[in-house]
């Protein structure tokens, strides 16, 4: 192919996309380089939703759209969709990359190196406590190359993705704990992509195929404390927002935040900020943007029990529809839900608005605001079945006119114990009080496959392994579906438990489910069992012991 002398918004586009692709193909692989046993949903998942914010904001456009109207679409797209750390950083690469970026003419090689290392400081900027050997060292690195090389297009890109994939391999130098692991920098190896897709584009060079994901291999103990995505360390939860806000009240924002957590990263400007921190005090995370502006689409993702559910979350809609029921009940219940079968279920024990969602794909605090304000309800009892989902749960009530309260589900199974005391005739207040207290009496747990090695409590964990899971952690680990299942229940089951409800998900079948129930009927006669179809994805199943 004919390189091209200046980038033109096309091939801007084309490289966009490309990079999307190459993303999705390889955010299993980013995934696994992170370090907790259970299937994580981070780096390599928030960077290509970033990235996908990005291309819906392209898809629009028409094929001749001049370079303004690319660029806005990468700007905008990239800070409204920015998730996780990664992403918040790729978000303010992006937009440092094309800030200078022409209004309809191609951009030069110079142009583009100097673009390069505008997103580099730009990025750097945003972080408030900048650490080596992470995505921010491969930017700086492939900045650096660009510069060395910037005579022609071709030499500019393929130099940057030079450098940029030796600052990756660098990266265990620089982080012990990468070099414990045995891997490289999870946002780093997904930055280098960015590059891979420009020299497609500009030079045409073949495109890296992913490895499989399962070639991946961590060596880590289950409480290692590691940097940035994944980390469990000493602060537990991720909290996220969009913050409308006046400009000049941003340093003190800063500051307050620079006291709360680390891995603080806030980008943006012209009164709308993307906002990133790891904190154990989610409370005063969101306190602090109200000195500033207004805080919206919160999302709080507990980082020790990060779970992938993403898949059916994102092929499912946010919110599901009302069946049309008559009359409106003075208080209504909005729940939210992962699965159809549990969505069902959900239903039929009275629950009006269903909101999907998952650990790591938390609705939004406008999906909750949504989802209460369709029920035509003037009280409103809402569920959220997920320990994430609790604390963007308690802003809604402030958000509307009608009368919220929580009952703090932290499972599927929580929930369904909470809906057996459910009145739609009685206030917000009393359900809450009785659902609570009907809730407080499960014991939780769910059986789910290792998807890499470490070491628990109970004993090595494998790729491949079942493990099952309480509020303490791994209880369990076998071989087979039923044998970490049986283990598991043997763990929990106390002589005061009654009742057992079993919810079915994928990977489960008749014959586990009768493998349990036969375990149960031996050595446990006096647990009664309720089996139900969840459909949720990753665990085939739940278990709620009352």
């Amino acid at each position: 192919m004919t390189s091209p002398t200046t980038l033109s918004a096309g091939e801007l586009r084309k490289a966009i996309t490309t990079y999307a692709e190459l993303l999705r193909s390889h955010k299993e692989v980013i995934n696994r380089l992170n370090v907790y046993p259970v299937p994580d949903g981070d780096t390599g998942t928030n960077m290509t939703l970033t990235i996908e914010s990005v291309t819906a904001e392209l898809d629009p456009l028409g094929e001749d759209a001049p370079m303004a109207d690319v660029c806005r679409a990468i700007a905008h797209g990239s800070l409204m969709g920015a998730r996780g750390n990664s992403g918040v950083i790729l978000s303010q690469m992006l937009r440092g990359l094309v800030a200078k970026f022409p209004a309809h003419d191609g951009v030069a090689p110079s142009l583009l190196a100097e673009s390069l290392e505008h997103a580099d400081v730009l990025a750097r900027q945003a972080v408030v406590r900048i650490v080596e050997g992470t995505m921010l060292s491969v930017a700086k690195a492939a900045a650096e190359g660009a510069r060395a090389h910037c005579e022609t297009l071709t030499a500019l890109v393929r130099s940057a993705r030079d450098r940029a994939r030796t600052a990756l391999a660098f990266t265990p130098e620089q982080l012990p704990v990468l070099k414990q692991a045995g891997v490289v920098d999870s946002g780093g190896t997904g930055l280098v992509l960015l590059f891979d897709a420009l020299c497609k584009v500009v030079a045409g060079d073949p495109l890296p195929v992913a490895p499989a994901a399962d070639s991946i291999v961590v060596h880590v103990h289950e409480q290692t404390e590691i940097h940035g995505e994944g980390s469990i360390a000493d602060l537990r939860y991720e909290v996220m927002y969009l913050l409308d806000a006046d400009d000049t009240k941003m340093h003190a924002f800063r500051e307050v935040w620079a006291g709360l957590g680390d891995s603080i990263v806030i980008v943006g400007g012209d009164g709308i900020y993307n906002c990133h921190i790891h904190t154990d005090d989610i409370g005063a995370a969101v306190e602090a943007a109200l000195d500033a502006g207004r805080p919206r689409e919160i999302r709080v993702t507990d980082l020790s029990e990060l779970v992938i559910e993403e898949r059916w979350v994102r092929e499912a809609s946010g919110l599901q529809e009302i069946e049309e029921i008559e009359p409106v009940p003075p208080t209504a219940v909005v729940a939210v839900v992962v699965g159809d079968g549990v969505g069902r279920i959900f239903r039929s024990l009275g629950v009006r608005t269903l909101v999907k969602g998952g650990q790591s794909m938390n609705p939004s605090t406008a999906d909750l605001v949504a989802a209460v304000q369709a029920t035509g309800s003037s009280q409103v009892v809402l569920l959220p079945n997920n320990k994430n989902i609790r604390p963007v749960a308690e802003q809604v009530n402030s958000l509307v006119d009608q009368t919220v309260t929580v009952v703090p589900t932290n499972s599927i199974v929580e929930g369904f114990a909470a809906l057996l005391e459910y009145d739609p005739d009685a206030s917000a207040e009393q359900n809450a009080l009785a659902m609570s207290a009907s809730a407080c009496n499960v014991v939780a747990a769910e059986v789910t496959r290792a998807v890499r090695d470490t070491s628990t409590d109970v004993g090595e964990v494998h790729v491949g392994d079942w493990i099952g899971l309480s509020a303490k952690g791994v209880r369990s680990i076998a071989d087979s579906i039923a044998g970490a299942s049986n283990r598991l229940l043997a763990e929990l089951i106390r002589p005061e438990h009654e009742l057992l409800t079993i919810i079915e998900g994928e990977g489960s079948s008749p014959a586990n489910t009768r493998r349990i129930t036969e375990f149960l009927s031996d050595e446990y006669p006096q647990i009664a069992v309720e089996v139900h179809h969840g459909g949720q994805p990753l665990y085939p199943y739940y278990f709620g012991l009352e």
